[in-house]
């Protein structure tokens, strides 16, 4: 009874949404009805006069007009390519055990079975019409073997929705949790395939890629003019089944859950809690480890993987996961693909494209690292570039080594000339020297040129002058690198995956339908502000020293991503000291915690 409550409320809102179309349609062929009586009566002698021919004379060309102008906008919207979501493609070949599943979902839920598999890198799942006709020809098994099961080979079926999972899920849930889970979701093929419902969703889409078309910056004067009308007219249709449109959806929605009641009801309570504990460990993830991987040109190649082993380490630590570690006996469902290393790598690739915006394809720049080595290749590599930098904008102000360093002519990158200069240690050499050349009356070497004013002085706030100096710097230097970087050939090349495989990448594909231009679509985080880049710095100078002199190294936490690890073991949090270092300019907690450690702050350190 809910689903047919459900099927029917969807549909009676799609007839809504039909009918907004005829009435449109009705608009637009109103003058030229009103032209065609006019003519008819001039021919029959009925509607004769002077003010019937003035009638005439005006209404006609404004009739041609109007239809000319439906007939436009009505090619737009055909023609408008609507938003597909990147994915990695799925072929049967790559995940027959997939497949077959998922057909055997759709059977005991009576619906049509999805027309293909892609997986998305996120925690979602979703089935995404794929059949106008920009996105190319659907295979012809589309049309009997999957789509139709086999019946009747003879006629042409409708193709039904691809069905997108999140990349995730195959490697956190077991077998019987993913097809729980994807329950409802397949259970949607069945309202999707009523004609009056697919009509109205296709009128949707295409009114909102006709604007996406008129939005498009990359016209000539003539071109943008004319579709600003093709756009208003598609956003007034949009606003006038907005609400009916999306009721539709719920009505959908509704239906299929209640469909989906019946398969695996208890197993798919148990599978919801493994959907928001796959999104945290996934989100955690993203932005504790494959970040500062992807800010430094590589890019973790195992995601899917690495989500595993951060819930299983989630899991450990926290007693509300408890019982979750067990589940890894069972068989997981990346089980049910052929590759899924080949996977996973290309899954990773697309996430680190649609997060921060990275190159296509591997490269000299943007390179692929295994979770054995990113402690070496990423951890070392990040503090020792941060480090460096930091020190190259010292030199740049001026700083002076500190004093009793073992390199003093050289101003060798120690931590001890940070400190000594965020504390205010070396004022009174500073001001000798300054007054010494100026004596002299010449320019010193390490001349400190002019200090720039803080660029962001909200953030900056409740710092001391030296420290919010020194940010204002680093965020300057920072921008300058970005800025002369030179671009990845594959930075502007949509990306594909090898639609015959298991979606390992392959050539740019030129014809992708998502605009590569406004990567990233999802970014992870906004830009780290003044405050952050000093701290992170900070950060890596003090793990370069302990690392270079009390033999500390690099390590890789699953949910905090980089640490530093000393006698085996995480350190403590550096937080706190480093926030007390930039605000009050008193590196006491930070020197005694160095201490502790057995860390030499006065020790040259090993820079890239």
């Amino acid at each position: 009874m809910g689903v047919e409550a459900g099927a029917q409320a969807a549909r009676s809102r799609a007839l809504v949404v039909l009918r907004m179309r005829s009435r449109a349609l009705a608009v637009a062929l109103l003058p030229a009805a009103v032209a065609v009586i006019l003519l008819a009566g001039a021919a029959t002698g009925r509607l004769a006069g002077p003010g019937w021919d003035a009638a005439r004379w005006i209404l006609t060309p404004v009739a041609v007009l109007v239809l000319l102008a439906a007939a436009g906008i009505a090619l737009v919207v055909a023609r408008a390519r609507p938003a597909m979501s990147p994915t990695i493609p799925v072929t049967e070949e790559a995940a027959p055990d997939l497949y077959r599943m998922m057909r055997d979902l759709a059977d005991r839920l009576d619906v049509p079975a999805p027309s293909a598999i892609a997986l998305t890198p996120d925690c979602d799942s979703w089935l995404e019409d794929r059949t106008h006709r920009a996105h190319g020809p659907p295979p012809a098994e589309e049309h009997d073997d999957i789509a139709g099961g086999g019946r009747h080979p003879h006629r042409r079926h409708a193709v039904a929705p691809v069905l997108v999972i999140g990349s995730p899920f195959l490697w956190w849930m077991r077998v019987g949790e993913l097809r729980a889970v994807l329950a409802p979701v397949v259970a949607g093929t069945g309202p999707s395939a009523h004609p009056d419902i697919a009509a109205a969703r296709r009128f949707v889409r295409g009114l909102d890629a006709a604007v996406a078309v008129a939005s498009s910056p990359h016209r000539g004067p003539v071109a943008r003019a004319v579709l600003a009308g093709v756009g208003w007219v598609a956003r007034l249709l949009l606003r006038s089944c907005r609400v009916h449109a999306a009721e539709m959806e719920r009505g959908v929605a509704a239906a299929a859950a209640e469909r989906a009641q019946a398969v695996d009801y208890g197993l798919r309570i148990v599978a919801q809690e493994q959907v928001g504990l796959a999104y945290a460990g996934w989100d955690r993830l993203l932005t504790r480890v494959a970040l500062p991987a992807w800010r430094m040109g590589r890019w973790p190649s195992r995601l899917d993987a690495g989500v595993v082993a951060a819930l299983t380490e989630l899991s450990r630590r926290d007693r509300l996961a408890e019982g979750f570690a067990s589940r890894l006996g069972e068989r997981p469902a990346c089980d049910l693909l052929e590759e899924p290393g080949a996977v996973d790598e290309a899954a990773s690739l697309l996430a680190a494209r649609l997060f921060h915006g990275g190159p296509a394809g591997p490269g000299p720049d943007w390179s692929p690292v295994g979770w054995s080595e990113y402690p070496e290749e990423v951890v070392d590599r990040k503090w020792r570039i941060d480090a460096a930098r930091l020190h190259r904008v010292l030199d740049a102000m001026g700083v002076r080594p500190a004093p009793g360093s073992v390199a003093p002519n050289t101003g060798g990158p120690t931590l001890s000339r940070v400190l000594d200069h965020l504390t205010g240690e070396a004022d009174d050499l500073t001001g000798r020297a300054d007054r010494l050349t100026d004596r002299a009356g010449k320019t010193p070497f390490t001349a400190r040129s002019p200090e720039p004013p803080p660029d962001d002085e909200e953030d900056l706030s409740g710092t001391t002058p030296r420290s919010a100096t020194l940010a204002a710097r680093l965020s300057a230097e920072l921008s300058r690198e970005e800025a002369t970087a030179p671009p990845s050939p594959s930075a502007t090349a949509p990306f594909t995956a090898d639609s015959s495989s298991t979606g390992s990448p392959a050539t740019p594909d030129p014809a992708a339908l998502w605009d590569d231009r406004t990567l990233p679509l999802f970014p992870l985080q906004p830009p780290r502000t003044a405050r952050e880049l000093l701290a992170d710095h900070l950060t890596a100078m003090i793990c370069c020293a302990a690392m270079d002199t009390a033999g500390a190294t690099p390590g890789l936490d699953w949910l905090d991503g980089p640490t530093l690890l000393h006698n085996g073991e995480r350190t403590a949090d550096l937080a706190p000291k480093i926030l007390t270092l930039i605000e009050d300019g008193d590196s006491t907690p930070l020197r005694a915690w160095l201490a502790e450690l057995g860390i030499r702050p006065e020790k040259p350190v090993r820079l890239v």
